[in-house]
């Protein structure tokens, strides 16, 4: 059994004790056209929202937050999410969200498109509207 000297120890937990208790702000971001609510973001990462009016929704999920919004706000693993989109494509006929690599990605989609709804970890730029901060 290897002995781990008690400085090396204290060290390692306090190092890791801030970074594990701080948890990321998530923010649901759309372009200004659609008016959705907070409500309305489980539907339509999960295709039962499509419109608001005469604009098409169009859902970006982000890479690198993924996992945060699957846990916060779908309440589901990634493995459901997919079963969730691949019974839906052939179901229904639609298309998962295109996938953004990094918020910045994510942000100058929805920037970009209209009916783009997306989610950050990093503050939005104010151009963007912000659905909801989790």
């Amino acid at each position: 059994m290897t002995r781990i000297p008690a400085k090396l120890l204290l060290a390692t937990v306090l190092a890791t004790a801030g970074t594990a208790a701080r948890a990321e702000d998530l923010y649901i971001i759309c372009n200004l056209q659609p008016m959705i609510t907070a409500a309305d973001v489980r539907d339509l990462f999960v295709g039962e929202k499509q419109f608001v009016g005469a604009v098409k929704l169009v859902p970006i999920d982000n890479s690198a937050a993924q996992s945060l919004f699957l846990e916060r706000v779908l309440k589901m693993t990634a493995a459901k999410y997919s079963v969730t989109w691949i019974k839906k494509s052939f179901r229904d006929g639609i298309n998962p969200p295109v996938v953004a690599g990094s918020d910045a990605e994510a942000a100058a989609t929805v920037r970009r498109t209209p009916g783009a709804c997306s989610y950050v970890t990093t503050t939005p730029e104010a151009a963007l509207e912000v659905i909801a901060k989790l």
